[in-house]
Parts: C-alpha cells; structure tokens; sequence
C-alpha cells in the first residue's frame, strides 16, 4: 500500500461508470474500471476484457495476451 496509490469510489466514478455502461455497452463489471481510468487520467488500460487497441473516452485498451494467443 506504501508503493502505490489508493483510488477510492467516489461520485465522479460512479457516474462515469454509468455513462460508460450506456455509451459503450460495457457490462458493469468491466464500466468501474474503465472509470476509474478516465477519471484519474490513466490512459492505458490492461485488460483481455475490452476490445484490444480501442480508445473508450482518453483511454486506450490494450490485450496484454494478444501476442502470446496469437503465437
């Protein structure tokens, strides 16, 4: 916990999460963390959840097991 920051839930996440949900039909799983990184202004997001290279909002998502599905 000393190493890296806590981002807590808050109302701007909430809402954001929400607004994903509907503008990007993610599933309500998959919307929190999508928010989190929009609210706090990560702009890469590692994930086999979302679809790989797309920008959902300033964030862009990317497959860390891509290449090795792939190979």
């Amino acid at each position: 916990m000393a190493q890296f920051p806590i981002l807590y839930p808050n109302d701007d996440v909430l809402r954001t999460a929400l607004r994903g949900a509907a503008a990007y039909d993610l599933s309500w799983f998959d919307a929190p963390m999508w928010a989190y990184a929009e609210v706090h202004g990560i702009e890469e997001l590692l994930s086999e959840d979302f679809q790989h290279g797309r920008m959902y909002g300033a964030v862009t998502v990317r497959n860390p097991f891509l290449a090795r599905m792939s190979a």
